[in-house]
């Protein structure tokens, strides 16, 4: 009999993993991972962690497995919290969830679980993992769950070949309202279980009062930049090299505050993401106001009336070479290659047709159409097929 871990974090879909490892008779250990105890920054009353533990406990008395808990909140700290902080604070948008899994689950939970004699780690995410012979060496794939509403390849997008050996993804091939209705018939307390929203285990917490803590309040402009503004009549340039056209397609425009008019103020431009609309409280228009680029050194935050303003879209982004990871390693391009490939930019977005150009400094994906809020210090992934095969840090 195999020894797997399963992350029981509280919810349903770890119950279910649990259970179902349990059926196809894995010797199953049930481990809660507490990450986090820092009251001061969670904003409800309840705490969330002591609740799922508590639902991860009543989980495992009810399946028959051993459990423990798991202090993990100082790995959590330097490997999640600083790092937010330290991203926001240069006026990018990091993505705590996949970080938590490359850093957290699958790496100091993962070593805790096979120095208890694991052969396997599991989690209740929606993804599957497969199997092939690739010049008579094993290579593992990371498959897009069944859910196409639920699939959460995305999230584990920076995993290693080394992880991904040593991983389970028992709930992969079920839809929620299956796994909820496994659930329902185990009769688990975790059946009816809302989803949980919020930071990677850190619970309910809204991130601007989160980022409070570190991040002071400074008060700047917000400036609205209009839409047939000249900046957006780019000239075709002759005889520029294939990466020099990349570049200028993948570029951030430099705003300056002379280019638009003042429409309100704000209390800190690191607060604020791309893309966003909400939280700017400027009225008087009928169209939203959306956020088409920050500067956290001058504290502006440029703006542009509805969700086709141009400012929104780009054609390209470029990854820097450190930041290139291939989970698929035998597939990694050389310098000069491009690759055909279906990419997005955030969770469930759908996939966008894209290609991938290699150089020596690093990777640009160029896309088919173009796309809104490309944000920098969040992931872009790209699959073949319904495999996820690499992913790289937007810079």
């Amino acid at each position: 009999m195999k020894r797997v871990v399963v992350g029981l974090s509280g919810g349903v879909d770890s119950s279910v993993a649990a259970y179902l490892l349990q059926q196809q008779g894995y010797e199953v250990i049930g481990l809660f991972m507490k990450n986090w105890h820092d009251d001061s920054v969670t904003i409800s009353n309840d705490c969330p962690w002591l609740e799922d533990s508590n639902d991860a406990l009543l989980v495992a008395e009810k399946l028959g497995i051993p459990f423990q808990t798991v202090d993990l909140s100082e790995e959590y700290k330097e490997k999640i919290v600083d790092y937010m902080f330290n991203e926001y604070e240069k006026g990018r948008t990091p993505n705590p969830d996949v970080l938590c899994n490359r850093e957290i689950k699958f790496d100091v939970f993962m070593k805790i679980a096979l120095s208890l004699g694991a052969d396997y780690v599991a989690t209740g995410h929606y993804c599957k993992k497969s199997e092939i012979e690739v010049n008579g060496e094993t290579m593992y794939q990371l498959l897009a769950g069944a859910d196409n509403n639920k699939d959460q390849s995305y999230f584990l997008c920076q995993l290693s070949q080394e992880q991904l050996s040593k991983s389970l993804f028992p709930i992969g091939e079920l839809t929620k309202p299956e796994v909820r209705e496994i659930a329902a018939e185990m009769e688990l307390v975790t059946a009816e279980k809302k989803d949980s929203q919020g930071l990677c285990f850190i619970g309910k917490v809204r991130l601007p009062e989160f980022l409070q803590q570190k991040l002071q309040p400074k008060e700047g402009s917000i400036i609205q930049i209009e839409k047939d503004d000249a900046v957006y009549t780019i000239e075709e340039q002759e005889g520029l090299s294939t990466e020099k056209v990349l570049a200028l397609a993948s570029n951030k425009i430099a705003y300056t505050p002379e280019m638009g008019k003042i429409v309100g103020k704000h209390q800190g431009a690191h607060y604020f993401t791309i893309g966003q609309r909400k939280g700017l409280n400027v009225g008087g228009n009928k169209d939203p106001l959306f956020i088409i680029a920050t500067n956290v050194e001058t504290n502006t935050i440029y703006t542009g009336l509805s969700s086709q303003h141009p400012g929104l879209f780009r054609k390209g982004l470029f990854i820097e070479k450190s930041e290139v990871h291939w989970i698929r390693t035998d597939m990694t391009l050389d310098n000069g290659e491009e690759m055909e490939v279906m990419a997005r930019i955030r969770y469930r977005q759908p996939l966008q047709a894209a290609t991938l150009h290699q150089f020596e400094n690093g990777m640009y994906v160029s896309f088919r159409e173009p796309q809104s809020a490309i944000t920098e210090g969040q992931f872009v992934a790209w699959y073949i097929e319904d495999e996820l095969v690499g992913s790289g840090v937007i810079s």
